[in-house]
Formats: C-alpha cells, structure tokens, sequence
C-alpha cells in the first residue's frame, strides 16, 4: 500500500484536500470517486514528508488509519471485481441512443468525462449508466475513449471503435458521433421497414406451403386412387412426380433435415474463419442487388469520414490511415491500402483513386474539383451526401422488388398444383364417360 495526497472537489464545489492509502494511482482515483469526489491533482507522498514529523504520523495512525484500512479493503474488493467484469451487453437501439446522447451532450460544449457523469447519473437512461460508468472510469485513468470502448462492449464493432478514434485524433469526436448515431438510426429504420414489408408476404409464403402440403398428401393421392380405379385412365405425368416426391420427403425428410443443418454450420464456420473473411467480402461486394447496397454503404462512411477528418485539419494521409482502419471490408480496405501507399509517394489523391480501380468515376470527379479549388472536404462531404441519397434510393427499390417476386413465386407454385388437380379431374370424368 502506499499513501497518496489529493486535491480534490466536492459535491458543493468546495476544494478538499488530505491523503488516501491505495494500492496504486488508479485504485486511488477509484477510491474517491466512491467518495463522491472530483480529483484535481493526486500525488504519492514521499517517505520524507510522511515521517518528517510525529504529529501527522501519529494523526495518520490513529483516526485516518481505520478510515484507510477500510477504503483499502473496499479497493481491494473493487479491484477482482473489476478483473471479473466482462464486456457487457448492448442492443442495437442502445447503442444509437447513447451515441445521440453523448454527441450532444460534447456538442454543447462539456468534456468527455463529465459528459459522461452526466449520462451516468440521468435516469431514463436505464441501463446505458452502467455503460457510462465503465467508460468515465477508464477515460478518467487515462485510457482512449475507443480503447475503453472496445473493453466495455461488444456493441460497438471494430467500425465504431475505429471511428471515435478517429474523432479523438481530429478533435471532431462529437461530428463523428452525430453522423454515426444518424447512419445507426438510418439503418435501424430500414431495417424495421423491410422486417415490417416482409410480415406480408411471410404470411403469405407460409399459407402456400400449408396449401401445398395439403394438396400433395391429401387432395391429389385421392385423385390419383380415383383415377387408378377407373379403367383405362392414366395418372398425368405431373401428379406422378409430385406424388413420387412427396413420397420421398415423408421418408427422407430427417435426412434431408440433417444435411441442411450440417450445411448451415459448415457454412457459418467457414465464414467466421477469418483465413476466410477476404473472400466473403469479395463475394458480398458481388452479390446482386445487395452488393451495390455495400458498397454505397462504404462510399458513404469513407467520403463522410475523410470530409470530418481533413475539415478538422489532419493531414490527407493521416485522414486515409484511420478512414481505412474504420472500413470494415477486406477488399475495400486493401485497395485502401494502395491509396494510401500512392500518396505517401507523393501522387495526388484523385489519381491514386483512379489507380485503387474501385471508386466509381462521378466520385472521382467530385473530388477532384474540390483538390482543385482546396476544398476537399466541401467535396467530399457533398459526395457523401449524393450516395447517400442513391443508397436510400436502392434500399426502397429493393423493399419495394420483395412483394413482387414473392407473389409471382406462389403464384407459380399454386398454380401448378391446381392445374395438375384440374387435369386429374378431367382425366377422371373423361374415364368415366368413355365407359
């Protein structure tokens, strides 16, 4: 243990000072935090001054001792609690309103660590004071705000994480905030729209399936007896299949159940390998209508990125390194790279855009007046906002292609079954005529 003197505010704003025994620094901090008090300055004191004379030696054995031993023994108990502490739990509308709430709290003026007491002590934020709490403390002990970030949740991803870094190093931690809790709202909304536009035609999917699973076990092998029974008709080719197939799924069908499952958990270990996260970032970039969606969403969050960063004075390569870092795909991140690499040896950012092969020409071209006229990031930021609009726009296109395609599906299926069920019907009163 070792005994360390402070100065510190109260509750009321008044300056207390004394000395506290702690195990180290931050278990000192700690400890006046649970006293309610702000530190200002907090020093070790020296074998010399605390033996200098008896009186304060004596007045540190016997009143403050106990005080001490007992704080002590609260650190003490604090310190495996805090070892024991895992990364705790966020949902994704939680993750949007602590960043709303944060980024407006530094928006109007406050510091980071009393912006964050202020979240910590509000009580309809419910369970986001926890989150608040754990991260004062590791920015009060001197930790990045995205380092703590990445100790205190899983909910804010390597691209969250990477962004408030980003905002730490350009001084712009509040706009970086505000546009990621606008992009997490914007998709969290997209997301409950296409959930919500699905519900429909879900219900719909499922009514077929029962219908067709009706129709296959019990209408159409009734037909087919009634047929077989009637001299000279046949079973339509059709019917037969279906029957043949629907005889293979009641004994199969837990095989075949076993396979598809296999599959899945193949498939899902293939994809967390991260020997394999290259080539499944590739492969979403080429997905149809999906893959246009990504890459918008990357064009959107570097352009906006870089316009935050180079607005707020770092210099373009530094903006590119930590733009990069917050880019979440392999590929894209890899042609980053090469950007990167290209203007360090001293080519312009347009053309080593060009050269990376993957930014579309019109994004090019924006930001090639706004280098000409030293107003990149004016550029940028109107870029970003241009793809914004088209992502919006593909992202209904998209929602809005879902009903059609589901209907035309079950139409197709339903229809087929009752023109087989026709056809029997036909078949069989055609029989029972020629007789």
């Amino acid at each position: 243990m070792a005994v360390f003197s402070y100065k510190a505010l109260n509750s009321k704003g008044s300056v207390s000072q004394g000395e506290i025994d702690a195990a180290d620094r931050t278990d000192a901090l700690r400890l006046l935090d649970r006293k309610g008090l702000q530190p200002v300055s907090i020093r070790e004191a020296s074998a010399v001054n605390a033996a200098s004379t008896k009186k304060p030696k004596a007045a540190v054995k016997t009143a403050p001792k106990p005080i001490s031993r007992a704080a002590s023994a609260e650190g003490e108990k604090a310190k495996p609690a805090e070892k024991s502490e895992g990364l705790l739990k966020m949902k994704r509308a939680e993750v949007v309103m602590f960043t709303e709430e944060l980024s407006d709290m530094l928006g109007g003026g406050l510091q980071l660590e009393p912006a964050l007491l202020a979240m910590e002590s509000r009580q309809e934020l419910g369970n986001l004071k926890a989150i608040a709490q754990r991260l004062r403390q590791d920015v009060r002990d001197g930790m990045n705000f995205s380092n703590a970030l990445r100790r205190t949740s899983a909910g804010f991803d390597q691209l969250y994480c990477s962004l408030a870094a980003a905002g730490e190093a350009s001084g712009a931690l509040d706009t970086i905030l505000r546009r990621q809790a606008h992009y997490l709202k914007t998709l969290q909304e997209l997301q409950s729209k296409f959930v919500l536009a699905l519900i429909y035609p879900a219900f719909l999917v499922l009514s077929c399936i029962g219908v067709s699973i009706l129709l296959v076990t019990t209408l159409i092998p009734q037909l087919t007896s009634l047929i077989k029974s009637t001299p000279g008709a046949e079973v339509p080719l059709g019917a037969a299949i279906m029957i043949g197939a629907s005889d293979f799924l009641k004994e199969w069908w837990h095989v075949i159940t076993l396979v598809l499952v296999a599959v899945a958990i193949f498939f899902k270990a293939w994809k967390d390998n991260p020997a394999n996260k290259y080539s499944w970032d590739g492969m979403k970039l080429k997905m149809p209508l999906f893959g246009k969606l990504i890459s918008s969403r990357f064009y959107v969050q570097f352009l906006e990125t870089m316009a935050n960063l180079v607005g707020n004075g770092l210099p373009l390569l530094r903006s590119l390194e930590l733009s990069r870092d917050a880019t979440g795909n392999l590929v894209m991140r890899k042609q980053l790279d090469q950007v990167i690499t290209q203007v360090g040896d001293g080519r312009s950012f347009t053309k080593a855009m060009m050269r990376a092969g993957v930014f579309p020409p019109l994004l090019i071209d924006m930001v090639a007046v706004g280098e000409q006229t030293g107003k990149i990031d004016i550029s940028l930021r109107r870029a970003a906002e241009r793809y914004d609009r088209e992502m919006a726009k593909d992202m209904q296109r998209l929602m809005a292609l879902v009903t059609p395609v589901i209907l035309v599906i079950m139409a197709g299926l339903i229809g087929s079954m009752m023109y087989l069920i026709f056809t029997s019907i036909f078949q069989t009163i055609s029989g029972l005529s020629g007789r």
